[in-house]
């Protein structure tokens, strides 16, 4: 029994196909890995994580998590769109230190193609901050993210989102109200995509 339970599970397998996952032009248009299934039609929707370092070649951004959407296949590759991205814990973790303060903002923002996106941002003081200070560094995260949603479009969005220039952004602005060690937008969502006229 335990035999033929085998033969049958290695039958699955050899049924499979492997598809070349590739990321948005907007983000390199590379290979970033593999994924199998037993029919095309049936990775369509399907999230895959890759990093930010495997796309750019740069080591210092292995702690930048992204997630790709699988929207369409041909022959044996796998194209996909910006689902969102998340540091992880650990990168995060070490920016915690004593006597400081975390300032966080979340917000759901549109870009000026349509596409809606969660958008989580953090900043950390040198020092401990003043309650009006964490507002008014709220308030900066909040016009910065604002602003260049209205300006750009999603894959631009994207491209300076994952890429620091957002953060830096606000972390120029931010640092006139109380010193800043690092400021990072921690994670993004994508949650709409516009309907596209028929």
């Amino acid at each position: 029994m335990p035999k033929s339970r085998g033969l049958a599970s290695k039958d699955q397998w050899a049924m499979k196909e492997f598809f070349t996952v590739i990321s948005p032009k907007y983000l390199g248009n590379i290979e970033v890995g593999q994924t199998v299934a037993n029919s095309k039609d049936m990775l369509i929707g399907r999230v895959v994580e890759t990093t930010l370092y495997d796309i750019t070649g740069d080591i210092s951004l292995i702690h930048v998590k992204i997630f790709l959407q699988i929207t369409s296949v041909d022959g044996g590759k796998a194209y996909t769109i910006f689902k969102g991205h998340d540091l992880t814990r650990d990168y995060l973790r070490s920016l915690i230190r004593r006597g400081t303060t975390r300032i966080d903002g979340r917000f759901s923002i549109t870009t000026k193609d349509g596409y809606k996106m969660i958008i989580s941002t953090v900043a950390f003081t040198n020092n401990r901050a003043r309650t009006s200070q964490e507002q008014a560094v709220r308030k900066i995260m909040h016009d910065v993210v604002y602003r260049k949603a209205g300006e750009l479009n999603f894959e631009q969005f994207v491209q300076e989102t994952v890429l620091g220039k957002v953060a830096s952004e606000i972390y120029n602005e931010a640092k006139k109200i109380v010193p800043l060690r690092k400021c990072e937008v921690r994670k993004s969502k994508l949650v709409i995509i516009p309907q596209t006229p028929a």
